[in-house]
């Protein structure tokens, strides 16, 4: 019997990089995935390639009406939620005087506003349950901030504080939180932040993590015992490129 057998989960932001390979490893293990995204096309095609255990359905995670009707679609069509990963997020690469307001907002709103209005709908369907996993994608970026870096940030050192409270407000309900924090992860991201048309990952960054890997952290996270709360993990490049 696999491992989350019979448990639904829900990834934002699950139709690349580290979402869907999260998608994938929590299906290998035996769970029903909801995929969400900003286009109906992506997230189908995802759905369609992670297989017949997964449900795409689009939403944008910075609008409360959206977040609400996909966690209204979860409880229709599966009868509950077990776990949340809250992955979607964006960046905005630049310095803070050439920051316009409209990048603030998108950022701050997707990486800090959007894990607080998902949480806010899944925790009643969690409790539902008797209890389950809420996860939060942060990053390294929030703990060692960097020049031409701080809307993004700040929006992860925010929502590592946010996922801390939260932590210890549900506890008690059953309701384990953690944050999990990767280093460079060969995705594309930073291509895609910056505006580049390329968001091909660069045989350069072969040294970076994989996003399975990321995935791999998140389904050890799910099998600890319910006695053991492993409220953060940090997981970076094994052998980055040595500072000259």
């Amino acid at each position: 019997m696999a491992m989350l057998d019979g448990k639904v989960a829900v990834v934002t932001g699950g139709a690349r990089g580290i979402g869907y390979a999260t998608a994938s490893a929590l299906i290998a293990a035996g769970a029903r995935v909801v995929v969400s995204g900003t286009s109906d096309t992506t997230v189908a095609a995802a759905a369609g390639r992670l297989g017949p255990g997964a449900r795409g359905i689009r939403a944008d995670v910075r609008s409360d009406d959206e977040v609400a009707q996909l966690f209204a679609a979860v409880q229709a069509e599966f009868g509950g939620l077990d776990i949340l990963v809250n992955n979607a997020g964006v960046g905005a690469f630049t310095s803070v005087e050439h920051t316009s307001l409209e990048q603030w907002r998108e950022v701050i709103d997707t990486n800090l506003t959007g894990p607080f209005l998902c949480v806010r709908r899944a925790l009643p369907l969690l409790r539902t349950r008797g209890g389950g996993w809420i996860i939060n994608i942060s990053s390294l970026a929030s703990t060692s901030p960097f020049a031409d870096g701080a809307t993004y940030c700040a929006s992860k050192a925010g929502l590592n504080a946010f996922t801390d409270a939260l932590m210890q407000e549900v506890r008690q309900d059953g309701i384990r939180v953690a944050s999990v924090l990767p280093g460079s992860v060969r995705t594309g991201f930073m291509s895609r932040a910056r505006g580049d048309e390329d968001h091909t990952p660069s045989p350069d960054d072969d040294w970076k993590l994989a996003p399975e890997d990321v995935a791999q952290a998140i389904v050890d996270l799910l099998g600890h015992q319910g006695r053991s709360l492993p409220s953060r993990i940090e997981i970076r490049p094994a052998r980055p490129p040595k500072r000259r």
